[in-house]
């Protein structure tokens, strides 16, 4: 359709010439004493349009000839623009199949063709962020040759070129990329407050980005800041950065190494008030947290109000809680019975009639039993109960328990084979 259109109007130009040109009368006199020339119109409009053309294509010869060392220049600088480049992509190719020497080097190539480019007052647009690149990768080859003093000097230079200067500066993303990278690298070199103190210069949006709270997790682990550490990974699981089954698992030991570091009942308080509601309701929390106060010799009442969620949660679920979350369940009840009053006593007869094959429960009710003096129904329970306990340490008390009950009645050979019984059984 185009074409066609084209034809069609070269077709009326050519038809208006032809009646233009066709019957055109008109001469043109030109006088030059002593001559004089006649000149046809049609003649004297062509010489003029061949005389414009001439004086059009001798212009245009003319600016090539003066613009022949401008582009030559343009075309050297094009050269090592494109030298330079290469150079940027070979370290990155390099760096990522391994050759760190060989990266470094391209790196440095990179660098001294981008001095070169500023010496001859080549402006890139980009060359600030070429050269902070440049110095990155040549600090991250040296960070794997374990050459420090070069790294540093590096990402010393890559931090002074992604600043502000002279009122232009790097994008955000380039020094923020910078300062994450030198995180890691004081990861590596088991520098915790090191890294911390690189995540803290980062703006507030940047600290919540999901690899710079990565970083501070590990970094925060490796300085023993486990409160730091908690509140991280509680962002990270925010954050959608672990699965809920992983997530779970890191909360969960960071809870129980925060309660591993209180050294008294004051601090574990402290450590129980730290966490969220959901934390306090897992099973291997509650059950750290009261054990801890138990060996802390704290308040008792309070270990077992830690534990009566995980102890309604077994009972209306027996299958949520595995066997070795029942063992130590039981043990963190068991060091409190001395103290126990009439609401948990009824709660652990109640949940043994409930489950009257659970060698656990039985356990635990005829040691509670012993506790109160029930001697005929503490021997009866905790005889069941050494029969099914898989559980060593607890299959050697039950034993023991039933060797004083023995003792207790005189009855020495009981005793003896109960005793016995006790010390063929392997503890960790």
């Amino acid at each position: 359709m185009r074409a066609a259109l084209w034809f069609l109007a070269l077709f009326g130009i050519a038809a208006a010439v032809a009646l233009f040109a066709g019957n055109n009368q008109g001469t043109i006199t030109v006088f030059w004493p002593p001559w004089r020339v006649d000149l046809s119109l049609n003649l004297t409009l062509l010489i003029l349009l061949m005389a414009f053309g001439l004086l059009h294509v001798a212009l245009r010869a003319l600016s090539a000839l003066f613009s022949l060392p401008r582009q030559a220049r343009q075309w050297r600088l094009q050269q090592k623009e494109r030298s330079l480049h290469a150079a940027l992509l070979e370290a990155l190719a390099q760096l990522l199949a391994g050759r760190f020497s060989r990266s470094r080097k391209a790196a440095q190539a990179a660098l001294a063709q981008e001095r070169t480019l500023a010496a001859l007052d080549a402006h890139l647009p980009q060359a600030q962020q070429i050269r902070v690149l440049s110095h990155l990768l040549a600090a991250e080859s040296a960070q794997a040759l374990q050459d420090r003093a070069a790294r540093d000097a590096h990402l010393q230079h890559a931090l002074n070129e992604s600043a502000e200067r002279g009122g232009l500066s790097a994008s955000p993303e380039t020094r923020e990329g910078v300062q994450l990278r030198a995180a890691r690298w004081a990861l590596d070199d088991r520098d915790a407050p090191a890294a911390l103190a690189r995540l803290e210069e980062l703006p507030l949006g940047a600290q919540r980005r999901t690899l710079a709270l990565r970083l501070r997790l590990k970094a925060a682990r490796q300085d023993r800041r486990t409160l730091e550490a908690l509140e991280t990974a509680r962002l990270l699981a925010k954050h959608r950065a672990f699965s809920d089954a992983a997530a779970q698992s890191i909360v969960r030991g960071l809870a129980t190494e925060l309660l591993s570091g209180a050294h008294d009942p004051t601090q574990l308080l402290r450590a129980w008030g730290e966490f969220e509601a959901a934390e306090r309701e897992m099973p291997e929390v509650a059950i750290h947290a009261a054990q801890r106060m138990v060996a802390l010799r704290g308040d008792l009442d309070l270990a077992r109000a830690w534990l009566l969620p995980v102890w309604e949660r077994m009972n209306e679920q027996p299958r949520s809680l595995g066997e070795s979350l029942r063992v130590k369940l039981v043990r963190a009840l068991e060091a409190g019975l001395d103290s126990v009053d009439a609401d948990w006593l009824a709660r652990i007869e109640s949940a043994q009639r409930n489950n009257p094959r659970d060698a656990n429960l039985q356990y635990l009710a005829g040691m509670a039993c012993l506790k109160r003096q029930l001697w005929g129904k503490a021997q009866q329970l905790l005889t069941h109960a050494a029969l099914g306990l898989q559980d060593p340490v607890l299959h050697r008390r039950a034993w023991q328990a039933l060797a004083q009950l023995a003792e207790a009645r005189e009855d020495a050979d009981q005793a003896s084979a109960a005793w016995k019984r006790a010390a063929q059984i392997e503890t960790p």
